[in-house]
Order: C-alpha cells, then structure tokens, then sequence
C-alpha cells in the first residue's frame, strides 16, 4: 500500500509499505509545508503548500506537476484540505491570513474567500460551487498566518486556525464566520502546519462534534459549533531515567581536558529565549485511530508518539477503591497508634465484624477485571510488527 510524504527537502515522495522505499519523487523547488490526497477524488491530484503564495498540484498518473493556483497575495501557503463531500473543492490557508476555496477545474482565480468580519455569509452564493451571485475576492480569515484548514467529514464545516491564538468555524454553505470562542487558551504560533482534529460522525452526534487542538504541552478538548472548553488532556511530566549503559572509565594515562572556549563566539555559548523556544517539546499532530474504536494519538516534537483513550466507568470505580483503601489504611494505622496507648489485653477490638470487608472484595474484583482488560489490551497493542 502507497503514501505520501513532503519535506522542506522540496520534494514530494511515494512510499510502498511492502519496500518502504520512495518509489517516484517530486521535486517542486520550494519548501513543501503540507500535502493532501482527496479521500473521494477520482482524480490523482495532491495539493501541496509551499513557500511560495500558491497552491502546487501534482498529477500522479502523469507524474507532473499539473498546475498552480495563484491567488494568496503574499507569503508562504502552510496548509491544504480537500473536501470530503465535493471532490474538485480545495481549501487553503496561507501567510496572508487568508483562505479560500477552490474549484480545481476553472483556471480564474478562487472560488470563494473567507472574510472574519462576515457572519452572514455572501446572499445567494455557496462555497461549494452553486453561485447566484459574485463570490468575494477579498478578505481575511485570521489576523495573523493561517496554519490550518481541516473539514467535518460531512463536509458542512471548515476549521481554521491561525497565529492570531484563534480557532474558527465556518459554514461552508455560506461561507459564514459561526463566531464559535474557543477562549484564551489556544497557543498557535509554530510555522510548521498545526491541525485539529475533529470526532468522526459515526462516533458522535452532528450537532455535538468535538474538536481536539494541539495546544503545546496539551491537547485541548472543545465543542465545535460553540468552542466552549470540554476537558484539558494534559502529556503527563515522565521523570528523566539513568542511561542503560554507565559511561566507559577514563585511561589514568589520559586524563579529560578541558576545551578552550575563550575563542568561541557568544551565540555558541549563550541560549536565547526563542532557542529555548524553539526546543520546547511540543504535540505536533493528532490522528484517530481508523477503527470503531474510541482512541486518539498525539506526535510530539522529543519523538514520541502517546495514546489516549476515553476513561470507563471501572477505571472510575477501581480509583474510588483505590481512595478508599487509602482512607481506611490511615484510619487503621491512626486506631492503632491510639491502641497502643491504652490497655493491651482487650482481644475483643482485634477482631473485625463479618460484614466490614464487603466493599473490599467488590474493589478486589473491580481491580481483577480491570487489570485483566488491561493485559488483553497490552497484548494486542505490543505485538512485534516487522516489515518484509
């Protein structure tokens, strides 16, 4: 099975999983930020983002590159969607803090622009393509660089987010701002492409979408149609471990020396703000897993890939067991703090009342289900997969 990759390498490369080798590359000679293969399409074009302010499209059957749509008016053009409902409608989001829509099929200008300040929409026009009216030429969608576009699968909404710290909901229909807040809270201000992710429609309602955002150390969790703050999925802090191997003793005859630094120059030897910044682990992406399975993974820049699953209702219980035994060892270790105090030969307080362990077997019980749950998952999870 084949896929795609981009680099800031200027190409645009094909992979077989059976070689995982690039069987054809494309050398679009720009830095490449984003790609995107309609899902629906009987056509073989990837849109591609690029440094330069339009959209590259590159045909797979004939091994070129077809076109270009021009239209951003200045800067780098940092992400790409097409719909999943209209397979000739693309979405783009550049530097110039604007989107548009586009109709790969006609040769004149966008289809439509997005305009923040709008939240009727244009009288008469769809964005898909059914037009009554003149779409809009000009607008902007987010007063800094536009750095993701990502649809609902039903194709009824397109999110944007922006180096503005805003998240916005459009109404594809109209092309209208839905003026969703999604609060204070959002961090937006990495070049490098930063989508959100949307909950499939087989997994929640229409009307009750989610939308999780890559929010530097934290994925935020919000409701799509009215960005209020869900719930804070937090990368837990992991304390630093001792490397595998203790390092090799030194030769008596050869002692370290110490390295000259005098002659370096400042930068090498000082660490800015901004390089600080820039070295900070951070999520990168998101992505469900493509199943019926309720299951989320998050990328981070120090290469590591977590999974996040929803909590049950028996991890709930084996917690308040877990609570509640520690509430009752304190209170044991208390009683027996005051009993050796008073007299020793009572023996009628050593013994326990019949009924008093019930609610410890029924936490011992929970415990073993969960923990069997948990081999099961740890079995199918950490099978050795090898690539022939």
């Amino acid at each position: 099975m084949p896929f795609l990759s981009s680099s800031y390498d200027h190409t645009l490369k094909i992979y077989s999983t059976e070689t995982l080798t690039p069987s054809a590359s494309f050398d679009l000679d720009s830095v490449i930020y984003s790609h995107d293969l309609s899902p629906i399409a009987s056509h073989l074009l990837v849109a591609c983002a690029t440094q330069h302010p339009t959209v590259r499209l590159v045909d797979l059957r004939s091994g070129a590159s077809a076109h270009a749509l021009a239209g951003h008016t200045r800067g780098a053009v940092l992400s790409v969607a097409w719909s999943p409902v209209a397979e000739h409608v693309l979405a783009s989001g550049g530097a110039d803090g604007a989107v548009r829509l586009w109709d790969v099929r006609r040769s004149a200008g966008a289809l439509a622009v997005l305009d923040l300040e709008d939240s009727v929409g244009i009288a008469g026009h769809s964005s898909l393509g059914s037009s009554s009216g003149r779409p809009r030429e000009q607008g902007k969608a987010h007063t800094g660089a536009v750095n993701g576009v990502v649809w609902s699968d039903d194709g009824t909404h397109l999110v944007s987010t922006g180096h503005d710290q805003r998240i916005r909901v459009w109404d594809t229909d109209t092309g209208a701002n839905t003026l969703a807040t999604f609060g204070p809270a959002v961090r937006n201000s990495h070049l490098s492409t930063l989508l959100p992710l949307l909950t499939p429609s087989h997994l929640t309602d229409a009307r009750k979408q989610v939308l999780f955002f890559p929010n530097e150390r934290e994925i935020l969790m919000s409701d799509l149609l009215e960005g209020r703050l869900l719930k804070r999925l937090r990368v837990p802090v992991l304390p630093l471990l001792p490397p595998p191997f203790p390092p090799p003793p030194l030769h008596p005859r050869h002692p370290p020396s110490t390295p000259n630094t005098s002659s370096l120059p400042a930068p090498s030897r000082t660490k800015t703000k901004q390089g600080q910044r820039s070295r900070k682990n951070h999520i990168t992406t998101l992505a469900w897993r493509p199943a019926d399975v309720i299951e989320l993974y998050s990328a981070h820049s120090d290469g590591t890939i977590r999974a996040w699953a929803p909590r049950t209702s028996v991890d709930a219980l084996v917690d308040a067991d877990e609570d509640g035994e520690e509430d009752e060892h304190d209170a044991d270790d208390d009683e027996n703090d005051e009993g050796d105090e008073g007299d020793e030969g009572d023996d009628g307080e050593d013994t326990e009342s019949a009924g008093g362990g019930g609610g410890g077997q029924k936490g011992k019980k929970r415990r073993k289900k969960k923990n069997v749950l948990d081999d099961i998952y740890r079995d199918l999870t950490r099978q050795k997969i090898t690539f022939g």
